[in-house]
């Protein structure tokens, strides 16, 4: 697989440079491996896990909605398809943690979920087409292609950067924005295993590694990288510390790793790179372990409170066997592979290109505190004597025990003979990055050396710390009272204050009367037209053509005149709408004037309808009529001028401009000739646009059954008072 890439490409809008294409190359090999090799095993592990679920379809459905945008997103060749891939990454995780539906949290956790994840979307659709704008193409491999020099003097290039950082903070919960993840635990386990170990949560870092060669390198990539990644890393390994649920440590030991992630990436050389892909698989393999080992716990034994977890090896030994490894792993102690990713990293931070001791500093303490995380999660459940309330506990079934089993497996073949993946895996990734993966040679034994001191002092510093600091369930409710100024906390106030704001406009707005939705509509498209046409209307009417206004044309439009001023100011509902009818009537003749017999007929028609309708509402209407206030008069009179105005001053301007008379000139010439009609309006809507008049036909057609069916139905008494 070394140095092959595999193209695959389908037109999708070739018109706007959008095709549906696929790439696997190194980067992309690896986490199509992480998605389907974990995934499977998450399958078989959720066909015990939830056997009894009456809703056990729909989970595999979403499941597999999700595993496939999880691969068209790292496979795509065009940053359109990736977005696309990535929102429904967003909206497949928004049905998964909220599979528990009944129960108020899991709603809750998969709205937050989908509301940061969300926004992260919305950041990559600009700044995506930001990278569109500068590079001619939405194209990954041929971005990809070009100069990182062309892309990177652009103006637009810093706007780019900000963008995709959004999108990637927010979908690998980088602080300020990770708080949605400890929330996702609200989800079913393997849920939890497969979107928080191996998949979505990658996607964050899989778009940053990505675009990495073409955008990497400057000073605003690689210092935010390190800053955030270093802030997110040792804030939520110091929060891990006050959690007694294992999927709470598990869950901030997570944010953790992918901080260490952002990290890496951002020191831009290829002893980074390679630390980056070894621990993008050192943490898959161990997180999703621990993942499907608390889980099995939580089935078997009912809880997760790790203050009540003891001895249960005696019940579970597979299962304890593949956690304790797991642990051992995410320590990195030898031989597992978190010993080769951990050194990797310690290698690769001593020679970061600035503040290189400060990072080490900070780095250390990162993998003390997850070192005391794993060991919580995966040795202090099955340490010391089994309780008695747990005594009853039993292994379960072989599709659960097994899969842990399988990857904590992976974990030590790995850490023994890295050779394995570090020309199919670790090689490809490093090039893919833009580093030289002609100096990776990857080996257990380094020697002893400073990285190595500063393993052993993470181990002994680590491993006093587990024993010294207990899970506390109090110390847990003291530091969740500290928190009312964290990210998590000022977006529950900022959800109460925006609540409390959309509550109070559509009280405002919606507040159920006619009237105010039809002023408000009206008032906006008046200043919104009105706005339009100040300055841009030429009006070139010859004011003597009123001299040839015929007698009977000014009957008419006085008796108009009249029915409306009569409308307007009538007490009595019926009244109103009997001069209604004379207005709609003085229409009809005005179109007679005109030679439109045609839509006299019909506004005739519709008219007389309408008067019938009104007639009978009217009746059924209690005879109470509320006057209407004064000034809410007055306010009423002046929008109806303004809109009148308007559509006068439309009109004339419509008057004013040369008349385009050749669509008209075809249906008359063609109306007789291909219709064989000689009234061209009913062949314009008979045959010309027969198409919509049976859709406009059509919809009168439902909305007539549809009242119909309403007068017919008689409720029962019963129905009434309900």
């Amino acid at each position: 697989m070394e140095g092959n890439v595999v193209k695959e490409s389908y037109n999708w809008v070739p018109s706007f440079g959008v095709n549906l294409g696929f790439t696997l190359d190194g980067l992309s090999l690896l986490f199509c491996l992480m998605i389907t090799g974990i995934g499977f095993l998450v399958f078989a592990y959720t066909s015990v896990y939830l056997h009894h679920h009456k809703y056990l379809d729909r989970f595999y459905g979403y499941l597999s909605v999700f595993m496939a945008a999880m691969l068209g997103l790292v496979l795509s060749d065009n940053v359109i398809s990736l977005f696309t891939f990535w929102e429904l990454t967003s909206i497949s995780s928004f049905f998964l943690i909220g599979f528990n539906n009944t129960q108020e949290a899991s709603r809750k956790s998969a709205l937050t979920a989908l509301g940061i994840t969300g926004l992260g979307g919305m950041f990559l659709l600009a700044g995506v087409i930001v990278l569109g704008n500068i590079t001619g193409t939405f194209s990954i491999a041929e971005m990809l292609n070009m100069s990182p020099e062309l892309i990177k003097g652009h103006e637009y290039y810093t706007v780019a950067v900000i963008l995709l950082f959004g999108a990637a903070f927010t979908k690998s919960a980088q602080f300020p924005f990770h708080f949605w993840l400890p929330g996702a635990m609200k989800a079913p386990t393997p849920v939890s295993t497969y979107l928080h170990s191996a998949t979505m949560v990658k996607a964050g870092i899989y778009l940053v590694m990505r675009f990495t060669p073409v955008l990497g390198g400057e000073e605003i990539w690689n210092t935010t990288l390190i800053v955030v990644g270093a802030v997110t890393m040792l804030y939520s390994a110091f929060h891990s510390l006050f959690r007694t649920d294992l999927k709470g440590v598990l869950a901030y030991s997570t944010i953790s790793a992918l901080g260490i992630l952002m990290f890496l990436i951002g020191m831009g050389t290829t002893e980074s790179f390679t630390a980056a892909a070894v621990f993008i698989i050192v943490h898959a393999l161990y997180k999703a372990t621990l993942f499907l080992t608390t889980g099995i716990i939580d089935h078997q034994t009912g809880t997760r409170d790790v203050t009540v977890l003891s001895g249960l090896r005696k019940v579970l030994m597979p299962v304890g066997i593949a956690a304790i490894i797991a642990a051992i792993s995410s320590a990195g102690i030898p031989p597992t592979i978190g010993f080769l990713g951990k050194e990797l990293t310690y290698e690769a931070t001593m020679h970061a290109p600035i503040i290189a001791t400060l990072l080490v500093v900070g780095i250390v303490i990162t993998k003390i505190l997850l070192l005391w995380a794993g060991f919580v999660a995966g040795i202090k459940p099955f340490q010391g004597s089994l309780p008695e309330s747990l005594k009853d506990t039993k292994m379960p079934g072989p599709f659960m025990w097994v899969p842990p089993i399988l990857l904590a497996v992976l974990s030590l073949v790995f850490g023994i003979m890295p050779f394995i993946i570090e020309g199919s895996l670790i090689k490809p990734v490093v090039s893919a990055l833009g580093g030289e993966s002609g100096e990776i040679h990857l080996a257990l034994w380094h020697g002893f050396n400073t990285v190595f001191i500063l393993s052993l002092v993470t181990i002994a510093v680590g491993t006093t710390l587990y024993f010294v600091l207990k899970p506390s369930a109090k110390l847990e409710t003291a530091v969740g009272k500290l928190e009312a100024a964290s990210p998590k906390s000022l977006m529950e106030k900022f959800n109460v204050g925006f609540t409390y704001l959309s509550s109070f406009w559509t009280r405002v707005f919606q507040n159920g009367y006619l009237r105010n939705y039809v002023f408000i509509i009206i008032f906006f498209l008046i200043g919104m037209v009105g706005y339009t046409m100040i300055g841009n209307t030429k009006f070139n009417i010859d004011p003597s053509i009123l001299s040839n206004v015929s007698f009977y044309e000014l009957v008419v439009f006085i008796i108009m005149c009249i029915a409306i001023l009569f409308t307007v100011f009538t007490s009595s509902r019926l009244s109103a709408v009997v001069a209604m009818g004379v207005v709609g009537l003085t229409i009809c003749l005005v179109f007679v004037f005109y030679s439109a017999p045609d839509l006299a007929m019909t506004q005739f028609s519709i008219d007389t309808l309408t008067v019938i309708l009104f007639v009978l509402v009217l009746y059924r209407l209690p005879r109470y009529l509320k006057i209407q206030d004064h000034k809410m008069r007055i306010r009423d009179g002046i929008l109806s001028l303004m809109f009148g105005g308007l559509i006068a001053v439309l009109a004339l301007e419509v008057l004013s401009e040369p008349v385009n008379t050749e669509i008209g000139d075809f249906y008359a010439e063609n109306s007789y000739i291909m219709a064989h009609g000689k009234n061209v309006v009913n062949v314009i809507l008979v045959d010309f646009r027969g198409a919509d008049t049976m859709i406009e036909i059509s919809v009168l057609t439902i909305a007539a059954i549809g009242v119909f069916g309403l007068l017919k139905l008689r409720l029962k008494r019963t129905d009434r008072v309900q």
